[in-house]
């Protein structure tokens, strides 16, 4: 069988990074990596110059089948632009569309788009989850430019026929995941008593391996066209539970001070850091069934399993 060839943008990345390595393990697909500036994938498979912010540095799609869009302009908690909704807008939709139509006139087949649950909304009510064919109700300029590019690339897919499959990922985690995650990690490593030991939410995550796993059952199942789909880890933990699983992968134990949900939200209000204390104490919860229904896919790796590979790898690159 000759092997797919799937162009990966945002290749330098953590998510694209992490695909291209793992596509370039067997004999089905050949990965051509898409980064803008130096990557660790040189001399491993092809890799193209790709600038989503510019759009005079885009790939070749030349015996490209399927391409995994997996660059964007992300979310920080911190914005520090004017009008952060154009910007999101110049990249992820308008960057968006344009890598995709060219897409579509060299012939590409299939077209995945790696968006956001904040497409959804940010958080769920108690009891409640977020599923695929819900209606979008993005909050952040970061999620309207995700669901604004999940709608243009829909029309673009009935325009030209190219297949597009949409992935909304919640929190991805996982060896050599940085930011927020990664600092969380210093955290409980160093023993750092934390206020966070009476946190009763729910909230899905998902692990790099388990993204990775749907993302490449999604580049040639048939049932997978024309598709959105949410991923988690078929697990869903409180930010306690969380620590608590983290600190035991770390071989020892978090310590946690049990400070009531309403405190750490007061005095989150009181420092203007309500969407820190929404992340930690509020709810986000994906129903993932439309997955093994339509795909037959369930995640392949469990949350224990994948803290300790993330703990582990924190580990080897911080240890002197």
């Amino acid at each position: 069988m000759t092997p797919l060839n799937v162009l990966v943008t945002g290749a330098g990345g953590f998510v694209g990074e992490a695909l291209v390595l793992h596509l370039l393990v067997g004999k089905r697909f050949c990965p051509v990596a898409a980064a803008r500036g130096a990557t660790r994938l040189q001399g491993l498979c092809r890799v193209l110059p790709f600038d989503l912010t510019r759009s005079n540095v885009l790939p070749a799609f030349e015996n490209i089948q399927v391409v995994v869009h997996a660059a964007a302009r992300v979310h920080v908690m911190r914005e520090d632009v004017a009008d952060a909704l154009a910007e999101f807008r110049h990249v992820n939709v308008q960057g968006t569309l344009k890598l995709a139509r060219q897409a579509a006139e060299s012939g590409v087949k299939r077209f995945i788009f790696i968006s956001s649950i904040k497409v959804n909304g940010e958080s769920t009510p108690p009891g409640g989850v977020f599923r695929a064919d819900d209606l979008p109700s993005p909050i952040d300029p970061y999620g309207i430019s995700k669901c604004e590019a999940e709608e243009a690339l829909k029309l673009l897919a009935r325009e030209t026929g190219m297949e597009i499959v949409v992935i909304r990922p919640p929190l991805v985690y996982g060896p050599g995941v940085k930011a927020n995650f990664m600092s969380m990690l210093g955290w409980l490593r160093r023993g750092i008593p934390l206020p966070l030991g009476a946190v009763r939410n729910r909230r899905s995550l998902v692990s790099i391996g388990n993204l990775i796993s749907l993302i490449v059952t999604c580049i040639d199942h048939p049932a997978a066209a024309n598709q959105v789909f949410l991923v988690s880890d078929g697990e869903d933990l409180s930010t306690t539970q969380m620590l608590n699983r983290l600190s035991r992968a770390f071989g020892g134990r978090a310590r946690l001070m049990p400070i009531p949900e309403w405190l750490l939200r007061l005095a989150a209000s009181m420092f203007g850091m309500q969407a820190v204390a929404q992340r930690l104490c509020g709810s986000l919860q994906v129903d993932i069934d439309k997955n093994r229904e339509l795909l037959g896919w369930l995640p392949p790796v469990s949350v224990d399993r994948a803290m300790r590979q993330t703990v582990n790898h924190y580990l080897d690159a911080n240890t002197q």
